[in-house]
């Protein structure tokens, strides 16, 4: 049986009558639905819904998209993801082809019902493994996304995602800005996967294990450069430059509150007078360099971006599934904070 949160006209975003694509606000809300649209035909497949049944399609029509083509992993014959374009209204429309985005290419998140649940809980391992590259997923994911880009051009390509869908499409993101690409990114809930610093209460002993942390893996970068060790993180941070991804994390969400922390250490560090060691410190993972330390590869952590745009929901939540929920990104009473950090 169908949820309430399935039927678009029970949860959707109704408020959003009004087409503006220079607004974040829409463009967060239109981002954030079309991702629920990939979860409910996920849904759709496992509950056999069809025609009149099916609950999926209202997700993207309502902002006049189409669907293209939905992404199947061969792992496990799920849905995870979704290829969009976007239909204008009418001819004479007043929305430019500068703000709109022509396609969008999303990916949900863990889905804990049905039979996907088992292999997206092994992706869930091999994104905290660092190794989510290596899956059939990703693999799917950045076929589809090379191939929009090699027909349309990269103009007005949106990716989005939600928690194991983020991941994913912060993957494909890095992996396209690397050559050259960059994709405008919507990521909602995206996992850090790192000790969860930010849940610290005590600032003065957050603020402290932050500026040890920094210290220690400057000192060791710095090290490994002087003794012409291999280390691929700085210069993957550096082809990263001009990416800004946008990142959509709540407080309340451990799984992605530890962005809150990074960005702003960073800015603190600053502050403090000792910019040159962060700088240094954000471009590498402390367990990547002892790997390479010690003569093995190592895989970037996926929380290594130099710049975002960071939006943070100072919303009260009631529980963890509240906080780490896609529907809290459409709701019309928000109370959120934007800041630009650019490395």
């Amino acid at each position: 049986m169908a949820s309430e949160r399935e039927n678009f006209e029970l949860s959707g975003p109704l408020h959003l009558t009004s087409v503006d694509w220079k607004s974040t606000d829409y463009r967060r809300s239109v981002a954030a639905s079309l991702v629920q649209g990939v979860y409910i035909l996920e849904r759709d497949r496992q509950e056999k819904r069809q025609g009149t049944e099916a609950l999926a399609s209202p997700w993207w029509k309502f902002f006049h998209f189409h669907l293209c083509t939905p992404l199947i992993d061969e792992a496990d014959s799920s849905t995870f993801g979704a290829i969009y374009e976007f239909k204008h209204p009418t001819p004479d429309s007043n929305n430019s082809a500068n703000d709109s985005p022509r396609y969008v290419i999303a990916f949900r998140g863990t889905i804990t019902k049905g039979d996907a649940f088992s292999w997206d809980l092994q992706l869930d391992v091999h994104l905290i493994r660092n190794d989510l590259h290596q899956t059939s997923r990703f693999e799917i994911a950045i076929q589809a996304v090379r191939g929009i880009v090699a027909t349309y051009g990269s103009s007005n390509i949106w990716l989005a995602g939600h928690s194991l869908g983020s991941a994913l499409a912060m993957l494909v993101g890095k992996s396209m800005a690397k050559t050259g690409v960059l994709l405008e990114c919507f990521l909602f809930n995206p996992p850090f996967v790192s000790a969860p610093i930010e849940r610290i209460k005590d600032k003065k002993v957050k603020h402290g294990l932050r500026i040890a942390s920094s210290v220690i893996t400057a000192g060791l970068a710095f090290a490994m450069k002087n003794n012409h060790q291999k280390n691929r993180s700085g210069d993957t941070f550096a082809a990263l430059l001009e990416w800004m991804p946008c990142l959509f994390v709540n407080p309340a969400d451990h799984l992605c509150s530890e962005y809150i922390g990074y960005f702003e250490h960073r800015k603190n560090m600053d502050d403090m007078g000792a910019g040159v060691i962060e700088r240094l410190a954000t471009q590498h993972s402390l367990g990547g360099l002892v790997m390479s330390a010690m003569g093995k590869e190592s895989e970037e952590p996926l929380h290594l971006i130099p710049s975002a745009q960071l939006t943070v929901n100072l919303s009260p939540s009631q529980e963890f599934k509240e906080a780490h929920g896609i529907h809290q990104w459409w709701r019309s009473d928000l109370l959120l904070e934007s800041k630009t950090y650019k490395y």
